[in-house]
């Protein structure tokens, strides 16, 4: 399943939208936790707001999660190791009153397992991929050079 979640604090029906339209298309069912959006998905299952232990069921068994760039979903789809699709809300569509989620974007877009895109027509294409790696599991070039770093910390605190 793949998981559409975009806070409970502002409506963000451009993405709502787009998810929807592409429900039909996609090999897997969505379900969309809409918040205040306005726009009432036709093409999948869908809910308001959830209670934080539906929502955490939710999150653990969703292959994929879409997202706007919320700190907490960031963190929940590195705590459960889920691919995470960012869409920031943009200010230029009245989404949001600044850009602070692109800035948020552009900090996580090298994340492994995180993927940023603010051009709704390349979700399709993301949400088919079939290699989407889970977000928050460290690299093995990463595991290595922070164990070869701790070697050298120790190597210069013992001369």
């Amino acid at each position: 399943m793949i998981l559409l979640t975009i806070g409970t604090q502002l409506p963000f029906d451009r993405l709502v939208k787009a998810v929807d339209e592409l429900a039909l298309s996609l090999p897997q069912q969505v379900f969309a936790q809409i918040g205040f959006s306005t726009h009432r998905p036709k093409n999948m299952e869908w809910s308001q707001t959830l209670q934080p232990a539906e929502f955490d069921r939710r999150f653990r068994e969703a292959s994929i999660v879409v997202s706007h760039a919320g700190i907490g979903t960031i963190l929940a789809a590195q705590k459960h190791r889920k691919p995470l699709v960012i869409v920031p809300r943009l200010a230029r569509y009245g989404e949001h009153r600044n850009d602070h989620q692109t800035a948020t974007s552009n900090q996580v877009r090298d994340k492994r397992g995180v993927y940023v895109t603010t051009e709704l027509s390349e979700l399709q294409a993301l949400l088919r991929r079939t290699d989407l790696e889970p977000a928050g599991e460290e690299s093995e070039a990463s595991k290595r050079m922070a164990f070869v770093n701790n070697i050298r910390s120790y190597l210069s605190a013992s001369l």
